[in-house]
């Protein structure tokens, strides 16, 4: 790839040569890492000038924060513990679901209801043991790099409009773009994109066990606005990876209106789920890693105290030959 000539996302969407509004081939006709090519040698040395103290700041919620899980598909962990003898302790867990808390999505996750999975993909090489395309291609890649932190539930308490979490509300990438200019941040390429909407801050520790099991039935989300504009501001920004203090980093489900319904969806081919999400987009056709359930409040409030907004991001997925998803395994080092 040529870093000096990435086509914007308007250049994308006159495609004839790939579907519209795709990067399929822009990193190359057989790429399986997508933005995560942004983290260039250059950029990731770069990145390393943002730790200043040595101070590092875990991004990781437990595994088994989410109990049940919020997605009705997945189960409750299990871990085991056995002894061979008084001295000694192993374990194995089960019902392991590798997105079920703080998580990256990989690009075997989902395909566009269209067009397919990244790159023009082909699933049925989606096989545990072939690592086509799977999230182990990540980690020999390895993600690290300049993260910056836009705490987008700071800005809008300040402003005396906290958003709206019970009522699944659409943030306008407007307001992640005036937060980040409030809190002097300045973007450059190959950035990590970390967004604090206060969603799991509100989640696990404000709510009754009760309201959790009711956003989860059927799930409600808060989250990034479903919108072109979004897509634009987050591709030619050049963002490497984005990741999100909520479930699904757009809101959920996707608005009646959403641009990116297809044909296929509105004659319900498509489960109403799934229909119209940014992830179809975001995902499949661009190629963008996705961190869900991120923990950003420590790091938000050490941020706030000295006003500075970047840091190194580290995560190592786990290297699962053909996996779809991973524990972030993510920290941020100040």
């Amino acid at each position: 790839m040529d870093e000096k000539h990435v086509p914007t996302y308007a250049e994308l969407r006159k495609r004839t040569d790939a579907p519209a509004g795709s990067a399929w081939g822009v990193f190359g006709p057989d790429d399986e890492l997508g933005t995560l090519n942004h983290l260039t040698p250059e950029r990731v040395r770069a990145a390393a000038a943002a730790v200043r103290t040595g101070e590092v700041v875990n991004l990781n919620l437990p595994l088994e924060a989410f109990d049940p899980p919020m997605s009705p598909y997945r189960k409750s962990l299990q871990h085991n513990m056995y002894a061979n003898y008084g001295y000694h302790r192993d374990e194995y867990l089960d019902s392991f679901y590798p997105q079920a808390s703080t998580q990256i999505d990989g690009f075997r996750h989902i395909g566009h209801p269209v067009f397919g999975f990244y790159n023009g993909a082909d699933p049925e090489r989606f096989q545990p043991g072939d690592p086509f395309l799977g999230i182990n291609r990540f980690t020999e890649r390895g993600i690290v790099g300049r993260g910056v932190l836009v705490d987008v539930d700071r800005y809008r308490r300040a402003q005396g409009r906290p958003i709206d979490h019970a009522g699944a509300e659409g943030i306008p990438i407007g307001d992640v773009a005036d937060a980040a200019a409030d809190q002097g941040v300045e973007f450059r390429p190959g950035d990590i994109l970390l967004i604090r909407t206060g969603w799991v801050h509100r989640h696990l520790h404000e709510l009754t066990p009760q309201q959790r099991h009711d956003e989860k039935s059927p799930i409600h989300v808060s989250g990034l606005l479903a919108s072109e504009e979004t897509v634009e501001w987050l591709w030619d920004h050049q963002f490497a990876m984005i990741a999100v203090d909520n479930f699904g980093v757009e809101a959920y489900p996707a608005p009646d209106d959403s641009p990116f319904i297809t044909e296929a969806e509105r004659r319900g081919e498509v489960p109403r789920a799934y229909a119209g999400v940014m992830h179809n987009v975001l995902i499949a056709l661009l190629g963008f890693p996705l961190g869900e359930l991120w923990d950003l409040d420590g790091l938000a409030e050490r941020c706030a105290r000295d006003g500075r907004w970047d840091c190194l991001i580290v995560s190592t997925p786990l290297n699962l030959t053909g996996g779809t998803g991973s524990p972030a395994n993510a920290v941020a080092v100040r």
